[in-house]
């Protein structure tokens, strides 16, 4: 028989404990959701409607309401982050978002065998070509997408994904996790395009890092979710008769310590963003993995937005993986095997992560660190 599941209470970031009540409606809704993609799109536009984008003084409210949702599900973290920062970027283009409407993705990810290049029209700018990993594509309206411009950068651009020139190929989805979430390419063919920003502004302004930090702030409330799962199971076992051992106590307190100080630094990190201290974009990639070439060998003082989102996704990424072999190797086959709540937990959130570009992202901060870019 499954085990029941107690309501998912918010993740607490920067908010006082008396005021994580109001956040009860928003993830009763999200928890009956679940599964339901269009509900859950639904949910995601009233979110976009009223809450904080980042860097306006109310960063750590936005990444505690994306770990929230998170930790009540994983896919609904998802689904929510991308039409969010979607309206952000747009926000930070100086773009009004009042009156457009809609569900937002945003699709940069480039891939081999696929190119979307931009091109200037007499009636404006035209998309051709493909764009692998575009999440839910045939179920948004519109998207903020990157293309290669003529001018040999990329540039960011905002389509209509009604346009009778986008087709969405039906994508070959057997991942475990997400299930409800595929990603897959779709093709653009003479498509109108309004740009969004010039070329590199996408990648350059400090809005790319403060993005890239509320996807692991969605990370971080599903291992919260993992560890209440666990800690759930030592009560409900205890309640039996079956005391935990210390090996289980063990581990339960390395889940605490990992998570308490992953929560606490992406609340300064936060801070430190409506400060005005990470308004340096600092040499994030060029959509390739790699640094771009401007200000390479230029040293840094302290620290920027990108040399810091590398440091927040590598730690937040790092404690997932850790919690999830804490809690999966104590639980055993059993809950993975006859848990459904857990199981896609689980499953969702090992392949979310995996956004995380690991050592490579290890690589780009060691160069930052070499040019003197660190806080320490």
């Amino acid at each position: 028989m499954p085990e029941q599941h107690s309501f998912p209470g918010p993740v607490r970031l920067v908010s006082a404990e008396t005021d994580l009540a109001r956040y009860g409606a928003l993830l009763h809704a999200v928890s009956a959701a679940a599964g339901d993609v269009p509900a859950l799109l639904a949910l995601a536009v009233d979110a976009g409607d009223s809450w904080p984008k980042p860097g306006r003084g109310q960063t750590g409210l936005l990444w505690e309401l994306l770990a929230s949702v998170a930790s009540a599900d994983v896919a609904a973290g998802r689904i929510f982050e991308p039409h969010l920062d979607a309206l952000a970027i747009l926000a930070q283009a100086g773009h009004l978002t009042s009156g457009r409407g809609g569900l937002w993705g945003v699709f940069a990810a480039e891939g081999p065998g696929t190119r979307l290049e931009a091109k200037a029209d007499d009636g404006g700018i035209l998309l051709s070509g493909a764009k692998p990993w575009c999440s839910l594509a045939p179920l948004l309206d519109r998207a903020i997408v990157t293309a290669h411009t003529e001018s040999g950068g990329r540039a960011a651009f905002a389509v209509d994904l009604r346009h009778s020139g986008v087709t969405c190929e039906v994508p070959v989805w057997v991942a475990r996790g997400l299930r409800e979430i595929p990603s897959g390419t779709v093709h653009f063919s003479q498509v109108p395009a309004a740009p969004v920003g010039g070329d590199g502004w996408y990648f350059s302004r400090p809005g790319f890092a403060w993005g890239g930090m509320g996807v692991a702030a969605c990370w971080l409330g599903g291992a919260v979710a993992v560890a209440r799962d666990y800690r759930e199971s030592l009560r409900a076992a205890a309640g039996k008769g079956r005391e935990p051992d210390q090996i289980a106590l063990a581990a339960m307190g390395e889940t605490d310590r990992i998570l308490t100080s992953t929560v606490e630094y992406l609340g300064r990190v936060a801070e430190l963003i409506d400060s005005g201290a990470l308004s340096n974009a600092g040499d994030a990639p060029a959509g390739d993995g790699g640094l771009s070439a401007a200000g390479d060998d230029t040293p840094a003082a302290g620290r920027s937005a990108w040399s810091e989102a590398l440091r927040v996704r590598g730690t937040v990424a790092a404690a997932v993986e850790r919690v999830l072999s804490l809690v999966t190797t104590n639980r055993g086959p059993a809950p993975l095997a006859f848990d459904e709540t857990y199981a896609k937990r689980m499953a969702d959130l090992a392949l979310y992560v995996r956004q995380h570009h690991a050592m490579r992202d290890d690589a780009q901060l060691g160069k930052l660190t070499l040019t003197g870019e660190h806080p320490w």
